[in-house]
């Protein structure tokens, strides 16, 4: 058998993948507009309290329902379009020894997630070569230099990410902003935050529309455990 690299690309990961692939219909097919759709009804793995199964409490108290849209394309055209983020790369990797963290099963109950206890240690262990090698992209800023804009799993995940980063309070503040108004909205997520960071943006009358920053990272989390990144350039903002 052959092994197959943890880096191939794989659908997984909801919001930060869509965006890979809209990108690449975009750029392959000249004057292409791509409509991104992602839906999420997480409410289908409601359950009520069971002793056998106290970790669907978890998605119980935290996911949330939701949908979001957008338009990605190339070569925008001048004085017509209005481009947000211009998109720049993508990677996706399964993290090691992730087997099972986390899961859906589908039963005669209906479908139910499984989240192992351990998952934001996994990501906290995990995530910093594959950050380290997208900021590549972007000229290797510094943390606290770029937006984020993180799949808020819960937040156990984002704290371990601010912790590993050591990130400044203000840079998860989008995320948090919509892991408390929505909670986890699976794939939608990123795509809330990237919204809500451009919605700031013009709130604060800030110089880009990444609340200042010139470049950003969507991070997106996913059965496997799968790690989605895609590196966003903001677009400079007149006031």
């Amino acid at each position: 058998m052959c092994t197959i690299p943890c880096s191939i690309n794989r659908d997984a990961s909801g919001g930060a993948t869509v965006l890979r692939v809209a990108e690449d219909l975009a750029e392959n097919n000249k004057g292409a507009r791509v409509l991104t759709v992602v839906s999420e009804l997480t409410c289908v793995t409601f359950r009520a309290p069971n002793e056998e199964h106290l970790d669907n409490l978890v998605g119980s108290a935290i996911f949330g329902d939701g949908a979001s849209a957008l338009i990605i394309g190339s070569d925008p055209v001048p004085h017509v379009e209005n481009p947000q983020f211009e998109f720049h790369w993508s990677g996706e990797t399964i993290l090691p020894e992730s087997d099972g963290a986390i899961e859906g099963r589908l039963t005669e109950a209906g479908l139910i997630c499984h989240l192992l206890k351990d998952v934001p240690g996994l990501i906290s262990r995990n995530t910093l070569p594959i950050f380290n090698g997208a900021i590549e992209v972007a000229g290797s800023p510094s943390w606290n230099d770029l937006f984020w804009c993180v799949h808020p799993g819960g937040r156990a995940i984002l704290d371990e990410v601010a912790k590993t980063l050591s990130l400044k309070p203000e840079r998860l503040e989008a995320t948090r902003e919509i892991l408390y108004n929505y909670g986890n909205i699976s794939g939608a997520s990123v795509l809330f935050i990237l919204d809500q960071t451009r919605r700031r943006s013009a709130q604060k009358k800030s110089s880009t529309t990444g609340e200042g920053c010139e470049w950003g990272l969507v991070v997106g989390f996913g059965p496997g455990l799968t790690v989605e990144v895609a590196v966003l350039k903001a677009i400079a903002t007149c006031h």
